[in-house]
């Protein structure tokens, strides 16, 4: 099923409903782990000090990571094409289809660049065939999470551009990552931007950010032995504001040990602004780990301000009904709220719960007025623990 050299059991984000009954029990080829068991960078509290939460460009302007909604120049995507890792019959297969409609899909909006192993760049360009995208060979992959592996850009607001790396260790050691743990500095090479090491070793999909200050993860994925081992939470705020330019965390407690993520928090939870935000909820009669995770971020949330003491209004974004969806693969990942937003659309995706995708096509295009919404079906990243948001990276305009 993976790529683990012993048995590792790891429960997917539906696992217990399958175990009550309440999923039907379907082929398992989810990308939970393993392989090649990797040394963390080892992140001490000096390193914090290597980033400041005021970083400033030689003129002397703030670097910041933006907020998603503001223009980007093109969006970063990875081809995969491990067999060891996408396991089972057909799951690489499929997984490299949903990979190429959401990169088609984006360029229709926006350029596209997509790494690709210098064996698998034709195959990646036969798929990838939209005008707006470039297929690259010269930085290898292992997998297709560049939410977790690209770099974080950041922006000062007057044409300066920089990139921080979060020291990406796979997901804690659970996944073969060579390759994805040079990808960061490998692209802001490509582009030609200053890059640093952060201080703490996380992903891009643990910690979200509104743009002006403040940000949100689960302490579950970061506050963790697995990633940042000899570090206090207020050593590993501190460096997750550095490398963000923010002064403030919004801390869920989160999930840990459950799925490879140990519970990514842009699975669940999103900013939509300063001071605004939106949790998926589960159904009422859902009880499980991961639907009850949804309430305590929703509950946290609401009580929350941001980094200018604003209290959050924060939207509920109503998921699916898993016994109604497409996919009957216990692990299945089933997010609206891990939607994408590149120049002038938010691509999303639908589950094949027809209620429920509507509901979240009319959510999502009255949160984004001025935004076309594309739903998709990708199932296959949805079995893999993920969905678009994980396997896209935006690079800011400046």
């Amino acid at each position: 099923m993976n790529e683990h050299t012993e048995p590792q059991y790891l429960l997917g984000r539906r696992k217990l409903l399958a175990a009550a009954g309440l999923t039907a029990a379907g082929a398992v080829w989810t990308v939970a782990g393993g392989g090649t068991a990797q040394a963390a960078p080892r992140v001490t509290p000096r390193a914090v000090s290597q980033l400041s939460a005021r970083t400033r460009t030689a003129a002397g302007s703030a670097l910041v990571v933006p907020a998603d909604s503001l223009p980007h120049t093109r969006t970063w995507m990875a081809w995969p094409d491990n067999a060891k890792i996408w396991t089972g019959r057909g799951a690489l297969a499929a997984v490299q289809k949903n990979i190429a409609l959401i990169a088609n899909t984006i360029a229709k909006y926006e350029p596209v660049f997509v790494c690709a192993n210098a064996a698998s760049v034709a195959a990646a360009r036969k798929a990838c065939n939209a005008r707006n995208v470039t297929v690259i060979g010269t930085i290898p992959v292992d997998d297709c999470w560049m939410r977790d592996s690209g770099p974080i850009f950041r922006t000062d607001g007057a044409g300066g551009l920089d990139a921080v790396g979060l020291n990406f260790n796979g997901w804690g050691n659970k996944q073969t990552h060579a390759n994805d743990a040079l990808v960061a500095g490998r692209i802001a090479a490509y582009v030609g931007v200053p890059f640093t090491a952060a201080g703490l070793v996380s992903e891009g999909g643990a910690i979200e950010t509104d743009g002006d200050g403040t940000l949100m993860a689960t302490r579950s994925s970061i506050i963790n032995s697995n990633r940042n081992p000899r570090m206090t939470q207020a050593q590993i705020e501190s460096a997750m504001c550095a490398a963000y330019g923010a002064s403030k965390v919004i801390w869920f407690t989160g999930i840990s040990g459950q799925d490879i993520t140990d519970d990514h928090v842009d699975a669940t939870s999103r900013f939509l602004g300063d001071g605004s935000g939106l949790v998926q909820m589960p159904l009422s009669t859902d009880t499980d780990v991961w639907s009850n995770d949804e309430r305590q971020q929703y509950k946290a949330l609401s009580a929350a301000t941001d980094a200018q003491g604003v209290p959050m209004q924060v939207t509920q974004l109503q998921g699916p009904d898993y016994n109604r969806i497409r996919s009957t693969n216990p692990d299945f990942v089933g997010s609206y709220a891990n939607y994408y937003l590149c120049n002038g659309a938010v691509i999303s995706a639908q589950f094949g719960d027809t209620n429920a995708d509507n509901a979240a096509y009319d959510s999502l295009s009255a949160l984004f007025p001025d935004r076309v919404v594309e739903q998709l079906d990708i199932d296959a990243l949805g079995a893999g623990g993920g969905g678009i948001h994980c396997v896209t990276q935006q690079q800011p305009a400046v």
